[in-house]
């Protein structure tokens, strides 16, 4: 524990790494399941993937509002996270609204889009550290939503 008044130590990257892998576990259950079940149970499979994909996508945005609250840089590179944490589920919601196969390209494209974006501002923040990370769960689940989509 950290004595009073200084910050918490960095927590452990397997812990971190054995979440972020865990979390693909939805994607490519659900996407894998878009192949293997008949047309009624792969509606409601693509309906899930493609809720998944967008609350992970908020999720995304989100880290930016934490990002921003302790970022010590000039004020526009604050706003710019605080802008950016809301666009995400922003750019989501539709994806949620229009035929799954078309429903997950576009959301497969936005956590495309939040890696890039993220490669941007996580440098600036000094979290180059994780984009190693961030690209490997970017690919899975992007592939995921790409495949499922392709499977419709």
């Amino acid at each position: 524990m950290a004595p009073q008044g200084e910050s918490a130590p960095f927590p452990d990257t397997r812990w971190v790494r054995a979440l972020g892998l865990a979390g693909l576990i939805p994607f490519v259950f659900l996407a894998s399941l878009l192949w293997l079940v008949d047309a009624t149970l792969q509606s409601w499979a693509a309906l899930a993937l493609a809720t998944y994909a967008a609350l992970i996508a908020s999720f995304l945005g989100g880290v930016h509002w934490g990002i921003g609250w302790i970022a010590t840089d000039l004020r526009h590179a604050r706003l710019g996270h605080f802008l950016w944490g809301v666009t995400p589920s922003l750019l989501a919601w539709p994806g949620l609204l229009i035929p799954p196969y078309a429903g997950l390209v576009s959301l497969g494209l936005l956590l495309v889009l939040c890696y890039i974006v993220d490669r941007h501002f996580y440098r600036r923040a000094g979290l180059t550290r994780w984009l190693g990370l961030r690209l490997q769960l970017t690919i899975v689940a992007s592939l995921s939503c790409f495949l499922g989509a392709s499977a419709l």
